[in-house]
């Protein structure tokens, strides 16, 4: 094996190691939130800025159904010549609040929120709107790197100072972390296999206390196996009916 992959592998164990060490309490704190919506009758949302949170834990076999998705967004076609516009306002805060009241969404809900940095203006603006709608939130983004950025929302708030429950992700300042000679930037981000950990940890926790309290939640199967199809498909329709 080579140094360099040696390197990379060491990396991500001690990456691993310090969520274990760190972050326990907080998974157990967002896997009872969790549960506790759950088995209440309310949704669990998850939203995130494409670091593998919102594919890895949709509709996937040995994961539950009633992790869903939330998105939302702004479409505008204004096709007149460019002209010199600085001096208008084009934020977009609050935006998020007529996303969530155009929504499903009920108050007494969960939000799963993860980005990195924890700092765009879009997302501690559906942190902030889901909190004052009645929704509990529980976010995940890097503390190390968020502390050290300012907020793009007028807030000033980080997505870290806004959850029930606010999980480090644990990645370093910048994300990557590899230094490899001959090249200018790190190599290797830490904050998607570290928030897939992370979440999947919060999921098996949440699933167990789900099944103690009675409440047992339904878990798909692989597509791939063509009979799973048809037993997916009744979960689906449990969920609609359940919640579970």
């Amino acid at each position: 094996m080579s140094n360099l992959l040696q390197s990379y592998f060491n990396a991500i164990d001690s990456l691993f190691s310090k969520i274990r060490a760190t972050q326990a309490d907080n998974i157990e704190a967002a896997a009872k939130l969790i549960a506790d919506t759950v088995a209440g009758g309310g949704c669990v949302y998850v939203y995130d800025t494409g670091h593998i949170i919102n594919s890895e834990l949709l509709n996937r076999a040995g994961g539950p159904v009633f992790i869903r998705k939330f998105s939302y967004g702004l479409s505008v076609e204004s096709h007149a010549r460019p002209r010199d516009r600085s001096g208008i306002n084009t934020s977009q805060e609050g935006l998020a609040g007529w996303a969530l009241r155009c929504s499903s969404v009920l108050p007494g809900d969960l939000f799963i929120i993860g980005s990195v940095s924890g700092k765009t203006a879009n997302v501690i603006d559906l942190a902030i709107e889901a909190k004052k709608f009645g929704c509990k939130l529980i976010t995940v983004s890097s503390h190390e790197y968020s502390s050290q950025l300012a907020s793009q929302h007028s807030s000033g708030k980080r997505l870290f100072e806004l959850g029930d429950v606010n999980i480090d992700n644990c990645a370093p300042f910048g994300d990557a972390m590899l230094e490899v000679e001959g090249l200018e930037a790190k190599l290797a981000p830490a904050s998607g296999l570290s928030a897939a950990y992370i979440m999947w940890a919060v999921i098996v926790r949440a699933t167990e206390l789900l099944i103690a309290c009675g409440k047992v939640p339904s878990i798909l199967k692989s597509v791939n196996y063509p009979p799973n199809v048809e037993y997916n498909n009744k979960l689906y329709k449990r969920y609609e009916q359940e919640g579970l």
